[in-house]
């Protein structure tokens, strides 16, 4: 039996044999063919399937992986200038280390297994009638819900490398080989990152559809922490979802983005901070929130807020000179009791003059262990619905107030800031879409790629910093190690993938561009 589970357990990330956690372990043993000829179980019939426990465990890596320090605290946090580094500054000057793909591609790839197994027992006609027992939902359902998650981790990997192997439950594109078993696969083409696009929209698309035939019922009930089971929930994340990716075509895809966008709204996204999809973590060990265990578990202050977005929040840079009252809840105050940020980009030896004690680190909500990480939240819909109707003044008045709230700001103080900001644009609007993705650093770089916005972020040369430093007056430049100068563009692709698959790699890179940060990804270009 023992070597049944460790077999069980194995892992390869583009086959389907999925490292469980501790919460999965049951399937484990529901599926292991070292049965007790007593009890005459038949082991063709698991007699118990927790899909629930596989759905909370998928959810919970989901978010562990998106704003992971690989994914976001030392790549996309850094790149958007939301963040610096007060040691190992490295990664803020585009030193990005090859395991920070690895972890990425590793980490993401496990999850689109895990969820591509809860699709898979809902599917088989062995397991399909058991998975939905103990009011663990409908099959339909439980696709529908691990679809959209499987398409968000998808996106993730796509927005991160470009084209890579992919898989799709609603298409049978000879592109898309990602995860396929019996036999396994090992070694996938790559699909180009348009048809990953065309596919991730519409698996939200039938998976919206789906749940909202649905709507009235609950899937996974309190094992989903996103929703409780929520169905209708789930369709509102479905469309909203389908906005902020069509809207990544408007120019690549003009007709795509019209139809996606209009058909979403439609048929119905979020209205309110109620709709907010949040994960939120727990208080207790091993369950803390990854900005908490990369920082207050590991004894570590290693990331302060950037001087050009603590000035932006300051009311200190003119395009915004307005002070923002979320300033006191995404910062601390330094050791002097001011909110400070520190330079963006500089050397080690340039940093060593900035401690943690003089900087503002980020604020207490942030840090907390049991910090709800968003996966998307109304104040964006706001603002992509604003830049829908051409920058609309209401939507980007609702957005920036969506944002206000849900940082605990009073609805005085925000009435105030509303008042006092200038007109909706293409530039003030994605100026305050930048401010409300704070925490949320992969879709504000991707969001940054798209638009150019916002267009004060530091580039090569710059000044970063002017002052008196030990008694004397120096200056320092940004001077990044790697890339042409501007934000990186791309990760590299894992070192590992030039072995196990190096002519589908090859092929990717002749397609794609090279394999360097500043290679520009087609749906950003």
């Amino acid at each position: 039996m023992k070597q049944a589970i460790k077999s069980f357990l194995q892992y390869n990330f583009l086959g389907r044999r999925i490292q469980f956690s501790i919460l999965s372990l049951s399937l484990v043993f529901a599926f292991n063919s070292c049965i007790d000829e007593e009890l005459n179980i038949d082991p063709n019939r698991p007699s118990t399937v927790q899909t629930p426990s596989l759905i909370v465990t998928a959810e919970k890596h989901l978010l562990d992986n998106i704003r992971s320090e690989s994914a976001s605290l030392r790549s996309s946090g850094l790149f958007i200038q939301q963040l610096s580094q007060v040691t190992y500054t490295s990664p803020s000057r585009y030193d990005i280390p090859f395991s920070y793909s690895a972890d990425v591609w590793n980490g993401l790839f496990t999850v689109a297994n895990n969820l591509q197994e809860i699709i898979t027992l809902n599917s088989d006609p062995i397991t399909k009638e058991l998975v939905t027992a103990d009011g663990a939902g409908r099959n339909a359902t439980q696709i529908a819900i691990s679809r959209i998650l499987k398409s968000v981790a998808f996106s993730a990997l796509t927005d991160i490398f470009g084209d890579v192997p992919y898989h799709s439950y609603g298409s049978d594109d000879p592109d898309f080989q990602a995860l396929q078993q019996n036999p396994d696969n090992i070694t996938p083409k790559y699909a180009p990152q348009e048809k990953i696009y065309a596919d991730i929209l519409n698996e939200l698309k039938q998976s919206g559809d789906t749940l909202l035939r649905y709507s009235s019922e609950n899937t996974f009930g309190s094992s989903d922490i996103i929703y409780g089971g929520n169905n209708l929930k789930w369709a509102k994340l479905a469309q909203s979802l389908r906005l902020r990716f069509a809207t990544r075509l408007r120019k690549k895809d003009p007709s795509l983005y019209q139809t996606h966008f209009s058909d979403a709204l439609a048929k119905g996204v979020f209205t309110s901070n109620a709709d907010n999809a949040v994960f939120t973590y727990a208080s207790a060990a091993p369950n803390e929130a990854p900005y908490y265990r990369a920082t207050v578990t590991a004894n570590r202050r290693d990331f302060a807020l950037s001087l050009p977005f603590v000035d932006l929040l300051k009311g200190e840079n003119p395009q915004l000179p307005v002070a923002d009252p979320r300033l006191s809840r995404y910062a601390a105050l330094n050791g002097a009791g001011s909110y400070t940020g520190l330079p963006y980009g500089l050397t080690e030896a340039q940093a060593g003059s900035f401690p943690a004690t003089v900087v503002s680190l980020p604020g207490a909500t942030y840090s907390a262990p049991n910090y709800g990480e968003v996966l998307m939240e109304y104040a964006e819909v706001a603002f992509l619905i604003a830049e829908h109707y051409n920058w609309r003044q209401s939507d980007y008045e609702a957005g920036v107030r969506a944002s206000l709230a849900k940082w605990g700001v009073p609805e005085s103080e925000a009435a105030i800031y509303v008042a006092a900001l200038p007109p909706a644009n293409q530039r003030n609007v994605l100026n305050q879409k930048y401010i409300a993705l704070f925490g949320q650093f992969l879709e504000g770089w991707s969001d940054y790629r798209r638009t150019g916005f916002p267009d004060f972020l530091v580039k090569r040369g710059d000044t970063v910093f002017s002052g008196t430093i030990n008694g004397e007056q120096v200056t320092y430049t940004f001077n990044p190690l790697f890339g042409d100068g501007g934000i990186p563009s791309r990760l590299y692709y894992p070192v590992k993938e030039q072995s196990v698959n190096l002519e589908n790699y090859q092929a990717a890179v002749a397609t794609q561009g090279n394999d360097v940060i500043e290679t520009k990804l087609w749906v950003f270009k």
